[in-house]
């Protein structure tokens, strides 16, 4: 399967706060949010420049959007970009969303993958 692919502007961190925190207020729209509570946390992923204060953070991550949507029905969509990162090496942080999935790599490894997902099939759109 290939795939278009872009990637998102500035830099974005990989937060967690404990399960019962209230959800950080932002202060400005972004790109892209990712905001999950599980019983074991509240996981969120903002703009490295609005990550909360208070949470352990993790970053800069780069952000790329698949271009969806993808019915429910297809199968393989995230696996066919995600393992050709795994084989090489790098480690991702994914989110699926209702229509799409977003992939994490970490910024300084943003231009390697860019060039693996190239190499895989997959087509950036600039």
């Amino acid at each position: 399967m290939h795939l278009k692919f872009r990637q998102l502007s500035g830099a974005y961190a990989i937060c967690r706060l404990p399960s019962d925190a209230s959800i950080p207020q932002f202060t400005a729209p972004a790109p892209f949010t990712s905001i999950t509570r599980s019983a074991d946390e509240l996981s969120i992923v903002c703009p490295a420049n609005q990550a909360p204060k208070n949470a352990k953070c993790d970053g800069p991550w780069t952000c790329f959007k698949l271009e969806g949507p993808f019915p429910f029905s297809q199968t393989g969509v995230l696996a066919s970009f995600i393992n050709p990162l795994a084989e090489k090496g790098l480690s991702i942080f994914a989110i699926s969303t209702f229509d799409t999935d977003y992939v994490l790599v970490k910024e300084e490894h943003a231009g390697t993958a860019r060039e693996i997902l190239h190499a895989a099939g997959h087509q950036f759109m600039a």
